[in-house]
C-alpha cells in the first residue's frame, strides 16, 4: 500500500514543511486539501500563516512547542481525501498581440499558427493548486504540453495586471502588475484580486479555471467586470 503520510521537516525553530514525492495530480491535490483542512482545524490558534505549494505545505508557528504537536498529530491521523471542488470559473481572454506580447513569437517557435496555439490553450479545463507568488496568482496544472516553453531567460520588467502567460509546464494569470519571465499570450479584462474586499479573490484550491476568447472590443467594453461561473 501507498504510504499517504507526508514527510516532516522542521526547517527552522518555527518553521515546519510536508512534503510528498508524488506526481503532480488531482489525486495528490485532494491529498494535500485534506491535510490543510485537518492541521487548519487542530493549530488554528498555533498556526501565523500557511503557504502552499504543488507537493508541499510549509507552516509558520507562533511558538516552536507546536512542531511537537505536529509531529504528534501526522503520526496518529488517518487522512482520507475527499472529492475536489466543481466550481468552474470562466475566465475572458483577450489573444491580442497588442495585449499578448509574446503570442507571435511563441506560436512561431512551436510551429504553430497563432489560431491554433489559442484553441489549444482554451480547450483544457485547468485546475488549481495554490495561490501565490503574488496574491491572487493561480498556479494551475493541465496546460498542454505541446505548449510547455522554458522561462525568459531575462524576465520583463512589468508584466501588466490581468495578462495571461505560459511558463515551464504551467499557465497562469498575473492579478497585479509584476516583474516576470513568463511568455505572455493574452489578458483578461476581469479583477482578479481586490484588497480592500473581504474576500479579495475568489478561487479556492481544487477550483478549475477555463480560458474564453474573446475580442479586443468585448476586452474594451468589459474592463473590471465580474468573473463568471459555469
Amino acid at each position: 500500500m501507498v504510504d499517504l503520510k507526508p514527510v516532516i521537516k522542521h526547517i527552522s525553530p518555527r518553521i515546519s514543511e510536508l512534503s510528498w514525492d508524488f506526481k503532480i495530480s488531482d489525486a495528490l491535490l485532494a491529498l494535500k486539501i485534506e491535510y490543510l483542512k485537518n492541521i487548519q482545524i487542530e493549530f488554528h490558534a498555533a498556526v501565523e500563516d500557511i503557504r502552499s505549494g504543488y507537493r508541499s505545505v510549509s507552516i509558520l508557528w507562533k511558538a516552536q512547542k507546536d512542531q511537537e504537536r505536529l509531529d504528534r498529530f501526522l503520526e496518529n491521523i488517518k487522512v482520507k481525501p475527499s472529492a475536489l471542488s466543481n466550481q468552474v470559473w470562466k475566465i475572458p481572454v483577450c489573444y491580442d498581440p497588442q495585449f499578448g506580447f509574446d503570442l507571435e513569437a511563441l506560436a512561431y517557435s512551436k510551429g504553430l499558427a497563432v489560431e491554433e496555439l489559442v484553441n489549444l490553450h482554451t480547450s483544457p479545463s485547468y485546475r488549481i493548486h495554490f495561490i501565490g507568488f503574488l496574491p491572487g496568482f493561480p498556479y494551475l496544472s493541465g496546460l498542454d504540453p505541446r505548449l510547455a516553453t522554458a522561462r525568459k531567460s531575462i524576465p520583463d520588467r512589468n508584466i501588466p495586471t490581468g495578462s495571461v502567460a505560459i511558463g515551464g509546464d504551467q499557465t497562469g494569470i498575473y492579478p497585479q502588475a509584476s516583474p516576470g519571465g513568463w511568455h505572455v499570450i493574452g489578458r483578461t479584462p476581469v479583477s482578479l484580486f481586490d484588497f480592500s474586499s473581504k474576500i479579495p479573490f475568489p478561487f479556492q484550491m481544487g477550483d478549475q479555471l477555463r480560458f474564453e476568447p474573446i475580442s479586443r472590443a468585448e476586452f474594451e467594453s468589459s474592463v473590471r467586470s465580474t468573473i463568471e461561473t459555469i
